[in-house]
C-alpha cells in the first residue's frame, strides 16, 4: 500500500556552483562516499550529483521530516541495484523514521533539470503460512 509520495526538480548548474564555491565539503556533507565516487564516473558528473539530490529530497518528503527533525542528507543514500535501478539505504534517524516502509525511485535527467520522484510503500506482513513456506 503507499503511503506517501515525494518529488523534487533540481538545477544541474546550481550544483556545479555549489560544488566549485564549497569543494569537497559541500560534497561530504550531502553525499556519502559511495555516491561521489558514482559521480565522479559518470560523463555528466553535476548531473549525477544533482539526481541524487533531488532523490534524496523527494524521499525526505516521502518520510515527512524533510532535511531536519534530525534527519540529514546523507541519512539518505541513493545506491544502484544489480540492474542499475536507483534504490534507497537509509541510515540513522530516516532510518527509525522509514521503518517498515520500501521506496520506489524514478529519475529523469535534462541537460539542465533532473527530476526524482519517490513512492513509499508500507511493507507487507507476510501470512502464516507464507512464513512457514508453505504458500502456493
Amino acid at each position: 500500500m503507499i503511503h506517501a509520495i515525494g518529488i523534487d526538480i533540481a538545477d544541474v548548474q546550481r550544483m556545479r556552483q555549489a560544488v566549485e564555491r564549497w569543494g569537497e565539503a559541500f560534497l561530504d556533507k550531502i553525499f556519502t562516499e559511495s555516491e561521489t565516487a558514482f559521480c565522479r564516473d559518470r560523463a555528466n558528473r553535476y548531473q549525477a550529483l544533482a539526481a541524487r539530490f533531488a532523490a534524496k529530497e523527494a524521499v525526505s518528503k516521502c518520510l515527512g521530516t524533510g532535511f531536519r527533525r534530525g534527519v540529514s542528507p546523507r541519512m539518505i543514500e541513493i545506491v544502484d541495484n544489480e540492474h542499475s535501478r536507483p534504490t534507497v539505504k537509509l541510515h540513522g534517524r530516516a532510518a527509525e523514521a522509514g521503518a517498515g516502509h520500501r521506496f520506489h525511485l524514478s529519475l529523469s535527467h535534462e541537460r539542465a533539470m533532473v527530476v526524482a520522484v519517490a513512492v513509499m510503500e508500507k511493507e507487507r506482513k507476510q501470512s502464516r503460512k507464507t512464513r512457514k513456506g508453505s504458500a502456493r
